[in-house]
């Protein structure tokens, strides 16, 4: 559990998911939820002209090295669109577990995903959790995750990289 009192960097554990980079043979990575309750996905885009957005899903496996790698069901997210023009994040919909980014030329665009470890498929070992991006044109993407509920205290935020 987060405590108000301390440094978000004692609390949360923060991962990068994917770089920088205009997606096309990229794959995001996967981080392990064994000693999390709950992950935030966040995914930036900075969009140039002639923009293809990249179509974002959630994968979840049975290790990080992608084992038995399915989808993950996730019906919301939130996202702003123009993050020069506003801070507000706008719950929206998602559709068949998957969502385009928006392809407005010369925006910066944020898309956050929340996950439980609970959602994932506990029952056939599955504990570990990816986004997905599709290949674009124009857009540089990124995705960092933030691990948080940590199962087991600890001075330290236990790592989420390794199974």
């Amino acid at each position: 559990m987060a405590y108000p009192q301390g440094l978000l960097v004692e609390n949360f554990k923060f991962v990068t998911g994917l770089a920088p980079i205009a997606p096309s043979t990229s794959t995001p990575d996967y981080v392990s939820m064994k000693n999390y309750d709950r992950m935030t996905i966040v995914i930036l885009a900075d969009n140039a002209t002639s923009v293809t957005g990249s179509a974002i899903t959630v994968k979840q496996a049975s290790a990080v090295a992608a084992t038995g790698e399915k989808a993950l069901a996730f019906t919301t997210m939130w996202k702003n669109i123009d993050t020069g023009a506003t801070d507000t994040l706008v719950e929206t919909a998602v559709t068949s577990n998957t969502f385009t980014t928006d392809t407005t030329n010369a925006k910066n665009l944020m898309y956050v995903i929340e996950v439980k470890a609970s959602d994932l498929d506990v029952a056939n070992g599955f504990d570990c959790v990816r986004a997905g991006t599709g290949d674009t044109v124009s857009s540089v993407v990124s995705v960092l995750y933030l691990m948080w509920n940590t199962r087991y205290a600890k001075a330290t935020p236990p790592s989420a990289i390794l199974d």
